[in-house]
């Protein structure tokens, strides 16, 4: 007799136990599945900086019937570029050269070089790499006096692009992820009022890739600066 009420007490411990835990699992499991409700929303940051490394190709043609004579109109016409960009303002550490390109004509295998002027032509680059870039844009605008002393320059080719670079994207990243961030938020609290429901912790958030983009075509030295973070959040009743 006391084994069978011990057995019956120890089954329904069991069965009592058991019920108790399904409870607690099933509250648990509800408890999960509210947890999985999530929204993923972006952010977009987008601000404006003024570039402050600008590289200005410029470009000259040469021709000549000897290569002597050739390298003494190149010699001469960098000079007086040289010259030109000292008066400007701007210092000799930030102009460079790069070979000239020579052509002989005579030695192209195409064309009749009988009617050529000129034997030999070239191109030369006087490069100028500077953080002034006010300065600079004022000096392109005045570049047309060289013309008048016999300068040919050459333009509309890709080796002579002028290019205006940003590089303190360093300094902007914090703010702009912030700000990025912050965005994302206020659409995620938009979404959870609109469909009554309360906005939880961040279940995982990401950086987009940083774009930089000149402004316009016709304000190159105007940059774009872009972040957009895409943040995920739990929603719960």
């Amino acid at each position: 007799m006391n084994n069978k009420f011990s057995a019956a007490i120890l089954g329904l411990g069991i069965f009592l136990g058991l019920t108790v835990l399904g409870y607690l699992l099933a509250n648990a499991a509800i408890t999960y599945k509210e947890y999985e409700r999530t929204i993923s929303v972006k952010g977009l940051a987008e601000r404006e900086y003024p570039a402050d490394i600008v590289i200005w190709p410029i470009q000259f043609t040469a021709a000549s019937n000897d290569v002597e004579g050739l390298y003494t109109a190149i010699e001469s016409s960098t000079a007086k570029i040289r010259s030109f960009l000292r008066e400007c303002g701007l210092d000799d550490s930030e102009v460079s050269l790069s070979p000239p390109a020579i052509t002989d004509k005579s030695a192209q295998s195409y064309g009749n070089t009988n009617l050529v002027e000129f034997r030999y032509s070239a191109v030369q680059t006087v490069n100028v790499y500077s953080h002034n870039i006010d300065a600079v844009r004022a000096i392109m605008s005045d570049l047309a006096q060289l013309g008048k002393q016999g300068i040919v320059f050459t333009a509309g080719n890709y080796q002579s692009q002028t290019e205006y670079l940003f590089t303190r994207l360093n300094e902007v990243k914090p703010a702009m992820i912030e700000e990025a961030t912050n965005k994302a938020r206020e659409v995620a609290v938009k979404f959870a009022q609109d469909s009554q429901s309360t906005l939880g912790k961040i279940k995982r958030a990401s950086q987009g890739q940083f774009s930089i983009s000149a402004r316009d075509n016709n304000t190159p030295h105007i940059k774009r600066v872009r972040v957009v973070s895409t943040v995920e959040y739990y929603l719960s009743d």
